[in-house]
């Protein structure tokens, strides 16, 4: 097969690609649920990761910042874009601080479902391409046909989509048998709580431009994304639940660490999909102090925690957010 590689130092990196990709699902946010559960961990995250997800119910105490000058405030909660119910976290200081605001940014507002499924028909529907079982090894295959069929994904139906897709859907979807839900999510959650408030609501980014970075990627690298994720479904549940209670327990270093890791491994996809970002979003906030107003900005968790993350950025730019919720909690 064109995509098998002989060359151990080329595999590997290509294996990292896919698992820094894993790990950038995660901000794709309303667009398109995400896919971080695929995502490898470090042995300390494995070993954390096997305490039970029944436990995160209860009261959260995410983290959150505030930067502000004379007449502008701008608040950064770091997100999470699927929740079971039961877990309490749009309270107390969080909650005070978007009563506050009088703008909710986040990473990308959600299109009307009819222009979304337009954007995903464009970007990811390959009806006249090889099929992604043609471009398998036979052992790729069978893993493959194997996680489809466990997930109920038809296999006909996702032979004529790309592989960085069909990867994103079947990260998504054992989340989904688990309970874990989008529409309870952190963003849906703020985005209707800011509409029902009258407050205007914008993207950083559209739903174009995020799949576009799925979409560019070299056909290798999205096969070898696909296979990964195939490979590492058996550790969705430990791998989510583990995030939800790094967030959950206000533990934003832990939470970078597990979800960014891997990123370190390809400089170059970690400057596209990160760094160049993050760097962007620093400088809108830059430019944003210099209007009046209260914003509550918010972006996947992983964006604001670590080397190089917005908080990062701006402490270059000097720039110092303050931490406004510092408690963590334990989860009942």
């Amino acid at each position: 097969m064109e995509h098998s590689f002989t060359h151990h130092g080329q595999s590997k990196r290509l294996k990292n690609w896919a698992r820094a990709l894993a790990n950038f699902g995660a901000g794709l946010g309303a667009a398109l649920a995400l896919s971080l559960a695929a995502c490898g961990s470090s042995q300390e995250n494995k070993a954390a990761a096997s305490a039970s997800p029944t436990q995160l119910a209860g009261s959260a105490r995410p983290a959150l910042w505030e930067l502000s000058d004379e007449d502008t405030t701008i608040y950064l909660f770091g997100t999470v874009h699927m929740l079971k119910p039961g877990m309490e976290w749009f309270d107390g200081e969080v909650k005070a601080a978007f009563d506050r605001s009088d703008e909710l940014v986040m990473e990308v507002v959600e299109p009307d479902p009819s222009k979304m499924n337009s954007i995903v028909t464009t970007l990811a529907l390959n009806p006249n391409g090889p099929t992604i079982t043609s471009r398998l090894t036979p052992e790729e295959k069978e893993r493959y046909l194997k996680a489809l069929a466990d997930n109920g994904l038809p296999a006909a139906t996702m032979d004529q989509l790309d592989p960085w897709m069909v990867a994103i859907t079947l990260s998504v979807a054992p989340l989904q048998r688990l309970g874990y839900d989008q529409n309870i999510g952190v963003e849906k959650t703020l985005e209707q709580a800011a509409r029902d408030a009258g407050k205007t609501v914008t993207g950083l980014e559209t739903a174009e431009q995020q799949l576009g970075y799925f979409d560019t990627l070299p056909e290798q690298a999205q096969l070898v994304y696909l296979n990964t994720t195939v490979a590492e479904l058996p550790k969705v549940e430990s791998e989510f639940d583990q995030l939800l209670r790094n967030w959950a327990e206000g533990k934003p270093d832990a939470l970078a660490e597990q979800m960014n890791a891997s990123l370190e491994a390809t400089p170059e996809l970690a400057k596209l999909l990160l760094f160049d970002r993050n760097a962007r979003w620093a400088d809108w906030v830059a430019k944003r102090l210099e209007q009046p107003g209260t914003v509550f900005l918010a972006v996947g968790a992983g964006h604001l925690a670590g080397k190089n993350s917005v908080l990062d950025m701006l402490n270059q730019r000097k720039l110092t957010a303050k931490r406004l919720v510092t408690t963590e909690v334990a989860q009942k």
